[in-house]
């Protein structure tokens, strides 16, 4: 039976990799490669890399880190997750495991207009035409063309903090008619905000800048924000009987551990700042929190 199987492989289930490795602890690492930060195409709110670094990169160079001290990461999808006893059972799509304790860091997946082809989507993405992350590169469409597509209170909240960034800046309702309220609609105007019916489609990159079809004809911007909320993964939690919050958040104390004891959770899947940096001080107050509750059961000796 391993210390602690960490499920997923992003920033901070790799971060917690490396502590409970350096730990001296027995544990696993599966990952069906769907890490958010690999979308990236260069982060630069990220400390220590003031040039940039690309999300793959960073993926890259945490996972040679964690294979140092014998942290290998298995290509697994985990369809199951269940308390049995003082034991953690983890069904995975080539087999069952058992742990004393479980991470999870199988974070969020960000929805995205529907008539957007995925061919599209990824070349802007990677232009930076398509942005999903106002607080990690806000600072990039300073003074620019930008649009956000969304809607009701989360759209406006989002346009409102790229507001800080731009007067330029257009919000798109994905599909039909706007969902504003009256103050909605009066925060918006305040900043200058242009607000467009939808349905969003006939997506295109026009030379350097990313154009779709509105309500009000063809337009064309620098950058365009999806704000349409996003999945939370945490069904597994749920499988194993923790508690989550009314957007499916897992809930955690103050040490990353959920209403199950010896279940942790950390990063995207936890509600919070979505940030590399927020996930991995989560991963390591959660591995050492599991280190010392492992130490409590029974003595860690060399």
């Amino acid at each position: 039976m391993d210390d602690c199987i960490i499920i997923g492989a992003g920033p901070a289930g790799l971060t917690a990799a490396i502590y409970l490795a350096r730990y001296h602890l027995s544990i696993r690492l599966f990952d069906c490669g769907t890490s958010r930060a690999a979308w990236i195409p260069c982060t630069h709110n990220h400390a220590g890399f003031p040039d940039g670094i690309e999300g793959k990169e960073l993926l890259r160079r945490m996972h040679e880190q964690a294979r140092k001290y014998g942290a290998i990461r298995e290509e697994k999808k985990v369809e199951h997750l269940a308390k049995t006893g003082e034991a953690f059972v983890v069904g995975t799509d080539s087999g069952t495991y058992r742990a004393r304790s479980v991470l999870l860091a199988t974070g969020v997946i960000n929805h995205r207009p529907a008539s957007l082809p995925n061919d599209i989507h990824d070349e802007a993405l990677a232009r930076g035409l398509l942005r999903y992350c106002p607080v990690c590169d806000g600072y990039e469409v300073t003074d620019r063309r930008i649009a956000v597509v969304g809607t009701s209170r989360h759209g406006t909240a989002e346009t409102e903090f790229l507001r800080g960034f731009t007067a330029d800046i257009t919000l798109i309702a994905p599909d039909g008619e706007h969902d504003l309220d009256d103050e909605c609609r009066q925060s918006l105007a305040d900043g200058g905000v242009k607000t467009v019916a939808g349905p969003c489609g006939g997506w295109a990159i026009e030379g350097d800048r990313l154009a779709l079809d509105s309500a009000e004809g063809r337009m064309a911007f620098d950058s365009v924000y999806p704000a349409m909320g996003s999945h939370v993964r945490s069904e597994l939690a749920e499988m194993a009987g923790a508690g989550t919050s009314g957007d499916a958040s897992i809930l955690v104390d103050d040490h990353m551990e959920t209403s199950v004891p010896g279940l942790f959770a950390a990063g995207d899947v936890v509600k919070g700042l979505d940030q590399i940096s927020h996930a991995m001080g989560q991963a390591g107050v959660a591995a050492t929190t599991i280190r010392n509750h492992l130490a409590e059961e029974r003595p860690i000796l060399r």
